[in-house]
């Protein structure tokens, strides 16, 4: 069997497979590189020679190191995104609304908190103006991608009766940054300290949860 190359050329599947497995290598190699480095730091000579390619693999792969660089960004903010789960319709059933917050904001906490991403998100914010994009990328993939899966499911919780969320969208940006806001910015600010360790971070993620069902859980009577 083969397969067509971006270039219209016929590949056998080893040889794709092949290419897969190079494109694979650089794209780890210069993740460790830009997050070391930054990108003006960065070579693409520095790229090959830690992911044991040439210089010219590496070119025909990506074409330029701008080219690469957004690709390694667009991959870790899609990576974070699938192993939250955010790429999925995630099925909803009636399980206690509390129960779905908790594990949701564990999760978030979990994989956005970690000193790779919090590495990727100071190198693309100092990068913003010379690639608009990234950041914006950076943004879509992350808060957008969250807040849009928390609007679907209250959304839910609405229709069946455990929430009372007038505008869902607004609801599910504040749940958002209840729970993100504090601890992302200690980790920008302090680095791997400002990391919440697991007891931590589950405590903020149940009291995130608190402050926000005070508000919005069904009957709830905050502020009147």
């Amino acid at each position: 069997m083969f397969l067509r190359s971006g270039k219209g050329q016929r590949m056998s599947n080893g040889a794709a497979t092949r290419v897969r497995r190079s494109r694979e290598k650089i794209l780890g190699a210069a993740e460790h590189v830009f997050l070391r480095n930054g990108f003006l730091g960065a070579s693409m000579d520095t790229v090959a020679e830690n992911a044991g390619v040439s210089k010219q693999t590496v070119y025909a792969h990506f074409g330029s190191k701008e080219a690469l660089f957004i690709e390694v960004v667009e991959e870790m903010t899609g990576g974070a995104a699938r192993e939250i789960g955010e790429d999925v319709e995630e099925v909803l059933d009636d399980r206690p609304v509390a129960d779905y917050l908790i594990d949701v904001a564990v999760d978030q906490l979990t994989v956005v908190l970690t000193p790779r991403l919090m590495q990727l998100r100071r190198m693309v914010i100092g990068e913003v103006e010379r690639f608009p994009a990234l950041g914006r990328s950076l943004y879509v993939n992350g808060p957008i991608r969250s807040i849009n899966r928390l609007t679907r499911a209250f959304e839910h919780y609405t229709r069946i009766g455990q929430l009372e969320t007038p505008d869902p969208v607004v609801a599910a940006t504040q749940f958002n940054w209840i729970v993100m806001g504090a601890p992302t910015n200690a980790a920008m600010f302090l680095g791997d300290e400002g990391i919440p360790g697991e007891y931590a971070l589950r405590a903020h993620a149940g009291e995130s949860v608190r402050i926000f069902l005070c508000a919005y859980a069904q009957g709830c009577k905050a502020g009147g």
